[in-house]
């Protein structure tokens, strides 16, 4: 069994979402896996084991397993490229077959990956005031041009853009309801993102659903907008760039295409750093 820590979506050699990724021969049981993960610390630790010609991949966040994890399945494409050779790798996850690509030289370590399907579907509106109340903000507050919905890219994620950069920077919240309200509707993050122009978003994720107040870089969250971005014909010329983690003092970077139809696979990609041996 290897355990390795890494930070993936970094920004240069700074910042970057912490992860584990665990490589085994087969995975260990459900309840072990969750107690390595509560143990090794980070809002995510991936769990991969050979099948077949693909890799069998479970995610466990410190309370609670996920099906998917942008982060985390990064820093794996990254380890494996490190433990086999640069390349593609079949991933099975619990509900999707998905890919990454990952690369390791002398000069750059870096994984992208392409999401399960995307798909949104309608915010309730009681679930709406219920989020808005949450963060103590209004429907003033929200950028008409990226209307609240539920967002799918293997996790679902609340969308809620937001007018005023300053707005988004001074989100905070109750833990405790939050993490009522994310296990009651089975929310992964709520992705509240404030566009500063077409191409560069910037974000944060509370994750209370896995015991976390807020994560760094959130990869299925920015898959999930993505999709949803390409739904709305977003004016776009090419990838986004969403930031991340600033707001945490934690700079992270995440490179998302909009390419293809209404509900394909998105790709993202980052860059990663090995956080210790």
């Amino acid at each position: 069994m290897i355990i390795q820590h890494i930070a993936a979506f970094t920004d240069g050699s700074r910042g970057g979402n912490p992860a584990g990724v665990v490589i085994c021969q087969a995975l260990p049981d459900a309840a072990v896996m969750q107690a390595m993960a509560a143990d090794i610390g980070y809002s995510e630790t991936a769990f991969a084991a050979p099948l077949g010609d693909t890799w069998r991949v479970r995610y466990f966040a410190p309370q609670a397993e996920v099906d998917f994890c942008g982060h985390a399945t990064i820093a794996l494409g990254a380890a494996l490229a490190r433990h086999k050779s640069s390349g593609s790798f079949a991933l099975q996850l619990n509900h999707a077959d998905i890919t990454v690509d990952g690369h390791s030289s002398a000069t750059d370590w870096s994984a992208a990956f392409r999401s399960p399907p995307t798909r949104t579907r309608a915010l309730p509106a009681a679930a709406l005031e219920e989020i808005l109340a949450l963060f103590g903000l209004s429907h003033g507050d929200l950028d008409g041009r990226i209307p609240p919905v539920v967002a799918h890219a293997g996790m679902d994620h609340p969308v809620i853009a937001l007018r005023d950069r300053g707005r988004l920077a001074a989100i905070a919240y109750d833990f405790g309801r939050g993490q009522e309200l994310a296990q009651r509707e089975r929310f992964c993050t709520f992705a509240l993102v404030h566009a500063e122009t077409p191409q560069l978003f910037h974000a944060r994720n509370p994750f209370p659903f896995g015991g976390v107040y807020e994560d760094p870089a959130t990869g299925a969250a920015a898959a999930a907008l993505a999709g949803y971005l390409r739904e709305l014909g977003w004016p776009a010329e090419g990838p986004i760039v969403i930031r991340q983690g600033e707001d945490m003092g934690v700079p992270c970077g995440l490179h998302v295409d909009l390419d293809g139809a209404a509900g394909a696979p998105v790709r993202v990609s980052g860059s990663v750093r090995s956080i210790r041996a």
